[in-house]
């Protein structure tokens, strides 16, 4: 007697082969996951990816809107796993970005935010036209420390003229400072998002592992060719 054979779909394999699945414990799961869930295994719940899949075309639906109309998303992400994929899925797209520690006030308080982008911008011109070595080689010092700071914290939004339409956010739990000043300047939410996660302050949102690497790539590199129409 055969077996039936069940068809699993390419794209859930995918998401598989990352550890996207993996969600947290059952006593740190938030209320609004509860849906989202599969089942459970060795203490750890199990995202429904058939579900994933569902939420991802949603999201790819709205970024391909947003790429239409050349509107500007602003990823965001602490974690030390993502902020290099971050930093280089934002840059593919030409977006703006926060892969480090997000700064009080960056969308609530943005015109303070641009006197401090535009001293980075400043201090870069002088460098690169040579006007610094009309400073003592101890202010020299000084200024060089300060462009690393500015870039440390601002090189990702330099280019960033006006408020986000949008802001992406891996682990809304996590950045729940920059999801609050979001909310309160009326800029959408969409998130990568985990079994912890208050899911219902996004607009949309990804259920799926949002700490390991190899699934935060894969949900980027899907958004980001959905803001390309790719």
């Amino acid at each position: 007697m055969s077996k039936e054979t069940i068809q699993i779909p390419k794209q859930i394999e995918e998401m598989f082969a990352t550890g996207a699945h993996f969600g947290f414990s059952k006593s740190r799961r938030h209320p609004s996951f509860k849906n989202y869930i599969f089942g459970q295994k060795n203490n750890v719940e199990i995202v429904d990816l058939e579900k994933t899949q569902t939420m991802l075309l949603k999201v790819k639906e709205f970024i391909a809107s947003l790429g239409k109309e050349g509107k500007t998303i602003l990823f965001v992400s602490s974690k030390s796993e993502a902020k290099e994929v971050v930093k280089t899925a934002a840059e593919s797209i030409a977006m703006p970005y926060v892969a480090g520690r997000w700064i009080g006030g960056t969308l609530t308080n943005f015109p303070e935010i641009k006197k401090r982008v535009s001293k980075l911008h400043d201090w870069n011109g002088q460098k690169e036209k040579g006007d610094l070595q009309k400073y003592t080689k101890k202010e020299r010092l000084l200024i060089d420390r300060e462009i690393v700071n500015l870039e440390k914290f601002f090189g990702g939004i330099k280019n960033m003229e006006k408020l986000p339409h949008v802001l992406f956010v891996i682990d809304p739990r996590r950045e729940h400072i920059a999801v609050a000043e979001a909310e309160k300047m009326n800029i959408p939410v969409v998130a990568l998002a985990s079994t912890d996660c208050d899911v219902s302050k996004a607009l949309y949102f990804i259920p799926a592992n949002d700490s390991s690497k190899s699934s935060i790539e894969y949900f980027l590199k899907e958004v980001t060719s959905a803001y390309k129409g790719t």
